[in-house]
């Protein structure tokens, strides 16, 4: 039997504006029947902060430190928390809710597309796998977050190595769409990250920055060889390919494409109106 055979784009490194009207077009797209189902893989420049859709700026985030590092800052049109996107790979999964291959609930279809991570790590000879949460005040910590930081948040099956979390990924429902992000971290700067959310003092942000060591890790930190960009996006998309039994065919943007993402962008993505809304 033919596989069924996906977009993959390789965007590379866009503005935090692009990277998420690329997502949001991608989405639209879909739902409109002009594309297939995509796997798109991307970069950052400038490093960026991005935060979830419901987070609260006032409250969670030190603006301040974000200017002072240089970082871009975008919201995502997905919820979750707040992701340092630096040493990383972002990918994202552009599919319709009624693809015969995707469950009807959202925690199900997290698990289906985030088998590809899940292989893609394998690839590159981690031992990744899925950890549940299974006790109450896990649960319940799904529902309140106690951190404003992606990777200091339990979710529903979440990639782990050696008992630490290795993805951080963010799914939103629109159109008839699921669109699934998140973020690889080949390394990461503990320091800058921190610096980035606002504490009730010096010692709540000690002591969280603590257990973070212990609930998250970057690739690189990890493996026994050092893991390049190019190589973490052939494991992944091998990955993809494997858990969701697809073909790849890579698609470049044509220049109306192009321009209906960089004109989203500036008019939603970089207004303010979009980022300071809650």
């Amino acid at each position: 039997m033919m596989k069924e055979v996906w977009r993959y784009i390789d965007s590379g490194d866009g503005s935090p504006s692009f990277n998420m009207a690329l997502d949001e077009a991608l989405l639209d797209w879909h739902s409109e029947g002009k594309i297939p189902p995509v796997i798109r893989f991307y970069g950052w420049n400038p490093a960026t902060l991005s935060i979830g859709y419901f987070q609260k700026i006032e409250k969670e985030i030190n603006m301040e430190a974000v200017k002072q590092h240089g970082l871009g800052f975008v919201r995502r049109p997905t919820g979750g928390r707040g992701v340092l996107h630096e040493h990383e790979l972002t990918y994202s999964v552009i599919v319709s809710e009624d693809h015969p291959d995707m469950p009807k609930t959202v925690t199900e279809a997290y698990r289906v597309i985030s088998e590809g991570i899940l292989k893609g790590f394998q690839r590159l000879g981690l031992d990744a796998y899925f950890a549940v949460p299974k006790s109450d005040d896990e649960k319940s910590a799904l529902k309140n977050p106690r951190s404003a930081v992606c990777f200091d948040a339990p979710s529903w099956y979440e990639l782990v190595v050696e008992g630490r979390k290795v993805a951080g990924s963010a799914q939103t429902r629109q159109k008839g769409v699921i669109l699934q992000h998140g973020a690889i971290l080949l390394d990461l700067d503990e320091d800058k990250l921190f610096s980035l959310f606002k504490y009730p003092n010096e010692r709540v942000k000690e002591r969280m920055q603590n257990a973070f060591k212990t609930k998250a890790v970057a690739i690189n930190e990890i493996s026994s060889r050092r893991i390049r960009i190019d190589e973490a996006k052939q494991a992944f998309r091998e990955g993809f390919k494997e858990a969701l039994d697809i073909g790849l065919e890579p698609y470049t943007l044509s220049s109306d494409e192009m321009d209906y993402v960089q004109q989203l962008a500036k008019k939603k993505y970089e207004s303010e109106e979009w980022t300071f809304k809650r």
